[in-house]
């Protein structure tokens, strides 16, 4: 068994943080079933990782109504921010199974 190379790295991050295994289409924020979009006071960004050793993952994010905007891929160690802002979810999909990690910042 293959231990996480995230796990190193994201307990080194300042601020909470998580790892979710994405073997189809999984919520990384959020959730199919939230019925209003979500709005902050003061912007917040979801920091995403996929894992070195993983596989490609594609990224997109939903609003209450279902609507899903597809947003692209990361590749194996990239790393993109999302602003969670009038959204209702940010899901991940990989036809394998990758760990994506993620944290949730001002």
């Amino acid at each position: 068994m293959r231990t996480s190379s995230l796990a190193a790295d994201y307990d080194r991050w300042p601020h909470p943080s998580y790892e979710v295994r994405v073997r189809g289409t999984t919520y990384l924020w959020g959730s199919a079933g939230i019925t209003q979009n979500i709005i902050f006071n003061k912007p917040i960004l979801l920091h995403i990782r996929n894992d070195l050793f993983g596989e490609v993952v594609s990224l997109g994010t939903q609003v209450a109504n279902g609507t899903q905007t597809i947003i692209g891929t990361l590749q194996p160690g990239e790393c993109l921010s999302i602003p969670l802002q009038e959204i209702s979810g940010v899901f991940a999909t990989c036809d394998f199974e990758s760990n994506v990690c993620c944290l949730i910042k001002e």
